[in-house]
């Protein structure tokens, strides 16, 4: 609203000349350091009658024109030589400002006229840590007001001694565009008339020393210069119309706990690249949902896309949490891009990074010249093993910045979940730091209390505003109920990580199979706490770089013998408990560790071998999207039982998996390199079972040792049970047998 139509500031002073003004004032304005521009700036009512006055530095003339006429109101007479313009003017309603500069004439609102422009009760809800739509509230947001179109600027600082707003349309001078406080909130506001969408701009800010700070990139900018360029940007309104009705209703019952869930993961800038040059959204909305889809994949998962200014953290020092990152485009982009997915029938999942942030000087650290987002002392403010800067989890205004981050991808981007980096690091005031070198909380234990209640309120908050929406931990420790509910005493998270079972099925594997008999319970313990949280057998990006080696290449023995185990380790991970999730390139066997400066060898791809994979993870995720028993039990520990888990001489495996149906299906591996013929496993149920699944088999790159399509129960009791099968388990491979209902034949 216009403050020159409504209200205006009295002032007891007349004239226009610089001698009735405060110096200091006028001082402080013209060295970018004014900490109430409107007592001096914009329309002021006088005995004599109206003042208009602004500070135009560089400006050669100004005028004052009739908003609705357009006709001379007044001419501005300057009353200090650093550029502070004065005239009296007659009326009390709109005016525009004609502004004369060196290289072109301006005409737009005087924003100095506009009154206070965030609402007092939005404030409030931010003062009391509760807003319910921040990116409404803060930042850089097209509107209205009046008949004046423009951009609003709002921006926490309650530190500050003075801030003002620079850009592309001020020439970044911090003299031309001081903000207003608004006391209570802390929280700084402008309305710029006459921009709008794609203006460059940062925040100048005097912290309450008197020291000029480096300029600030916007915390909540909806979108961002490309790194390494570090201006925010002015989003236009995502207008994108989307097109998953569909998948959005029935969003809950494709991601719940009995459903099948596989997971692509994938870093966009390094699964496909042309001419060094990182693919735009609409580039990977025209070719990663097909691939993941075609390989049978539910969902996709990128690595953190929030913007980040140093691409070597792989998006996992992010530093605007609410703007895509501009490498590969604009927000609308992005919204394209979820959108292609859908319509593929594929869910999308982003990697979400609250624990920690980058030092950089135009980002969150120091923002207002005080430890704002983090906390002032190091022992609890910063990161001994990424050297980044923790979030003050107890302080109500970051809790609600955060919350307000997660809400902006699962609401306006119909994101389907959100994967939670580094949780231990956030649950533990210990976590890698040496004895000493942490404050204990306010029990003496060693438990991040206030990193607890944000887990367990954004996580209830997502559940109650974003049906169906899954949060996903990456929590590396035995923390009790981590996918518990809230109200069971949990932190709410709907699956977790299984980072124990990654690491010791993934160390089995990576052994020589003369040794593996040593370290049986490597592959049988992970069944001893399978179904303490709802799990996602997760294989990440982590596990193939610095040093680690691809997945491939960390399995032992000549190409064939590793591309076998490699095959045998999905067989075991597609009909384990737990939904699953594969970094990309494994899936055709990439040789060289992952690297994020460049693109996957897809020169592999169709490679004899290689090609073999890409079936058989086909194949994988086709069966354990069609078999319930295979998925709909994965947190139900009657959906598993051990056949053979004690043979570790011949480093023999086997188990059953059921679903709901009834139909179990039978998975037995063998992890040596000699066949193991006339091998007797006990089956639930009498019939034929019929192999679904060989990874020796031809079609895969193997000998094509195997049971010439399945075999006939005999009524020999063998493990617990009064049937059983004689089999022949092919070298470094799995078979997985379903009972056949419809097929009897007899043996032999």
């Amino acid at each position: 609203m216009s403050r020159s139509a409504i209200q205006q500031q009295p002032e007891a002073s007349a004239g226009v000349h610089a001698a009735v003004l405060d110096a200091a004032m006028v001082d402080a304005l013209a060295q970018g350091r004014c900490a109430d521009p409107f007592a001096l700036l914009g329309p002021h009512q006088t005995p004599q009658g109206r003042i208009l006055r602004a500070f135009l530095p560089g400006a050669l003339a100004v005028e004052a024109l009739d908003a609705t006429q357009a006709g001379l109101l007044a001419p501005f007479e300057k009353l200090d030589e650093r550029g502070l313009f004065g005239a009296l003017a007659p009326g009390d309603g709109p005016y525009l400002l004609r502004t004369v500069w060196p290289d072109a004439t301006f005409i737009a609102e005087d924003p100095y006229s506009f009154w206070e422009v965030l609402p007092d009760e939005d404030l409030a809800l931010f003062a009391a840590g509760c807003h319910p739509r921040l990116t409404d509230l803060l930042g850089a947001r097209e509107m209205w007001i009046a008949d004046a179109p423009g951009v609003r600027f709002s921006v926490w600082a309650p530190n500050a001694r003075a801030v003002s707003v620079v850009g592309d349309f001020n020439g970044w001078d911090r003299r031309r565009h001081p903000m207003r406080l608004r006391h209570g909130a802390g929280v700084w506001e402008l309305f710029v008339p006459r921009i709008g969408a794609g203006e460059h701009y940062k925040f100048a800010i005097v912290d309450c020393n008197g020291r000029e700070l480096p300029l600030k990139a916007d915390p909540m900018a909806l979108r961002t210069q490309a790194p390494p360029e570090t201006a925010s940007v002015v989003a236009a309104t995502l207008d994108h119309v989307w097109q998953d009705g569909d998948w959005m209703a029935g969003r809950a019952a494709r991601q719940a706990p009995d459903a099948p869930i596989s997971i692509y993961e994938v870093h966009l800038g390094s699964w496909l690249r042309k001419q060094e040059a990182e693919p735009d959204w609409d580039e990977a909305a025209r070719r990663l949902p097909s691939y993941a889809a075609a390989l049978g994949f539910t969902h996709v998962e990128l690595l953190p896309i929030a913007e980040y200014p140093f691409g070597g953290s792989w998006g996992y020092q992010p530093l605007s949490l609410f703007a895509p990152t501009a490498r590969h485009g604009d927000p609308a982009g992005f919204a394209r891009f979820v959108d292609a997915c859908h319509a593929a029938g594929l869910g999308v999942i982003l990697d979400w990074a609250p624990h920690h942030f980058p030092n950089d000087a135009h980002g969150l650290v120091r923002f207002d010249g005080t430890a704002l987002y983090e906390h002032e002392d190091p022992q609890e403010g910063l990161h001994p093993d990424w050297d980044t800067v923790l979030y003050n989890f107890g302080r109500r205004e970051v809790r609600n910045f955060l919350i307000a981050s997660a809400l902006r991808w699962l609401e306006q981007f119909h994101v389907d979940g959100l994967r939670v980096d580094a949780v231990a690091s956030m649950l533990y005031r210990d976590y890698s730091r040496a004895e000493g070198a942490w404050k204990p909380n306010e029990y003496g234990g060693r438990e991040n209390l206030e990193a607890i209640d944000f887990l367990r309120a954004v996580n209830s908050i997502v559940a109650s505003r974003c049906p169906g929406a899954m949060m996903i931990a990456e929590e590396s420790t035995a923390w009790p109920g981590v996918t518990a509910r809230v109200e069971e005493g949990g932190l709410g998270f709907s699956y977790k990580w299984n980072m124990g079972w990654m690491n010791d099925t993934l160390r089995y594997m990576a052994r020589d199979p003369i040794h593996r008999r040593w370290h049986h319970d490597e592959m049988t313990f992970g069944m001893m706490y399978a179904f303490a949280e709802k799990f996602v057998l997760a294989v990440s990006h982590d596990e193939v770089v610095h040093g680690k080696r691809s997945l491939l290449d960390k399995m032992p023995g000549d190409e064939w013998r590793k591309r076998a185990n490699l095959r045998a380790y999905f067989a075991l991970m597609w009909t384990h408990p737990g939904k699953k999730l594969l970094f990309m390139g494994a899936e055709f066997g990439q040789w060289r560790e992952w690297s994020h400066d460049r693109q996957l060898d897809w020169h592999l791809f169709d490679e004899p071998g290689h090609a073999g994979l890409v079936a058989l993870l086909r194949d994988l995720n086709r069966l354990y999207r069609d078999e319930p028993a295979l998925h709909a039990s994965d947190a139900k520990p009657g959906g598993f039982e051990w056949l053979v888990v004690d043979d570790r001489e011949n480093c023999v495996f086997a188990y059953v998996r059921r679903g709901a149906d009834g139909r179990p299906i039978v998975i037995a591996l063998n992890l040596t390199p000699q066949p193991r013929s006339f091998y007797r496993i006990g089956v639930p149920q009498a019939g034929f079972w019929k192999e679904v699944i060989n990874t020796d088999a031809t079609c895969y790159g193997g000998t094509n040792t195997g049971n010439l399509g399945g075999a006939q129960t005999r009524e020999t009791p063998a493990h617990g049970h009064a049937q059983s099968l004689e089999l022949v388990l092919p070298p470094l491979a799995a078979v997985v047998l379903r009972l056949d209902h419809e097929t009897e034949r007899p043996y032999g």
